[in-house]
């Protein structure tokens, strides 16, 4: 790794047990979390679900009703946000049309009163990683919306700061060129090596380019883990909805046998299967919601269970086929071949691997 000045070191942040109201309204309730230097965070919920509040009271755009923030050990409460050594970049861009390229990206230098040399360097040097050295003399006017967001983030990567903050920043791109900054963006972060927090509604994002993600609902984290660990191991039903997509099929199925090594469920009463999981806490009689990705479900193959389904809606991507069927009135989405030959209205035996399948119980949280 290079050396790096003081200026340019990382930093962790800790968060201990902040809390956030609006009026009567509490939208942050005691979530405390450790990020680590280095690392790409990502914040990911629905909208109202507190990831853009959390950001800006990292950054110190937002007062904290209770609870400490600190930054590289150093708590960070009653610091203003030019002193906490962060850069932020928002979703709607937030540059200066009258100012150059150059001028905006060097707009946090000139207040920062360094010389005109070392802001020639760092714009210049920012530039070339973003690849937008031939508009530096253009206004913010005369760009696309992708290259608006690149002197964004090269305006913060100019002030070579501990953390970098990400406030939704690709939502008002189309869906191809969010696909290119995306890449860009890890891209980016394995050449500074930075401590980046991200922010973002779109579970894909959150996928695709965290090291660790933060699922938050209803201002408190439902779960926190790489992007794997979330799909594979959900916590709750919550978890198991939101990563994934499309998301996890839920089945309304009722316990009819449990022991040490395996469980018998009854599915909406149409069929049954045994799952090779131990349910310590759950007994004979109790409703409990099974969980299976549509990528994990089968069609017309043996399985260890299975019904009969029409089929009501079918999409066709070319890479793989979405059947959009029911189970007993609750809908069902099946993830098949590119070439499937299957058609609206056609009736189709479903089935998924016992060892694929996810159970909750009344209470939303996973049988682990």
């Amino acid at each position: 790794m290079k050396d790096r000045s003081k200026e340019d070191e990382v930093a962790d942040i800790k968060i201990d047990n902040i809390n956030k109201f609006y009026g009567d309204v509490q939208v942050i309730e005691d979530v405390s979390l450790e990020i680590k230097s280095q690392s790409f965070t990502v914040l990911v919920g629905p909208s109202g679900c507190g990831k853009s509040t959390m950001l800006r009271m990292i950054a110190g755009l937002e007062d904290i009703n209770s609870g400490t923030i600190s930054i590289d050990g150093t708590v960070v409460n009653d610091l203003p946000p030019k002193e906490r050594n962060i850069a932020m970049v928002f979703q709607s861009y937030a540059l200066y049309p009258h100012m150059t390229v150059f001028d905006n990206m060097a707009f946090g230098l000139k207040l920062e009163k360094r010389s005109k040399e070392e802001i020639d360097e760092r714009v210049q040097e920012a530039a070339k990683i973003l690849q937008i050295e031939e508009y530096l003399s253009r206004k913010p006017k005369q760009l696309s919306g992708g290259q608006r967001q690149r002197v964004a983030i090269g305006r913060a990567i100019t002030r070579k700061p501990q953390v970098f903050l990400f406030d939704e920043p690709l939502s008002n791109l189309d869906a191809a060129l969010r696909v290119q900054m995306r890449v860009e963006l890890a891209k980016l972060h394995d050449r500074l090596n930075a401590t980046m927090i991200y922010v973002t509604h779109d579970q894909t994002e959150a996928m695709t380019m965290a090291d660790d993600i933060v699922v938050l609902n209803n201002g408190v984290i439902s779960q926190k883990g790489s992007p794997l660990e979330l799909y594979n191991d959900p916590d709750n039903l919550f978890v198991g909805g939101f990563i994934g997509s499309p998301k996890m099929n839920f089945i309304s199925s009722k316990i009819l046998s449990a022991s040490n090594s395996n469980t018998e469920l009854d599915l909406l009463g149409s069929s049954k299967i045994n799952v090779p999981k131990s349910l310590s806490s759950a007994t004979e009689g109790d409703s409990v919601m099974l969980g299976i990705r549509p990528e994990h479900l089968t069609v017309n193959e043996d399985s260890d269970g299975s019904w009969e389904s029409k089929v009501f809606v079918v999409e066709k991507l070319g890479s793989g086929t979405f059947l959009y069927l029911e189970k007993e009135g609750e809908p069902l989405v099946v993830q098949t071949e590119g070439d499937s030959n299957i058609k609206v209205g056609d009736t189709v035996k479903v089935g998924f691997s016992s060892s694929r399948c996810h159970i909750f119980n009344s209470s939303g949280q996973a049988f682990k």
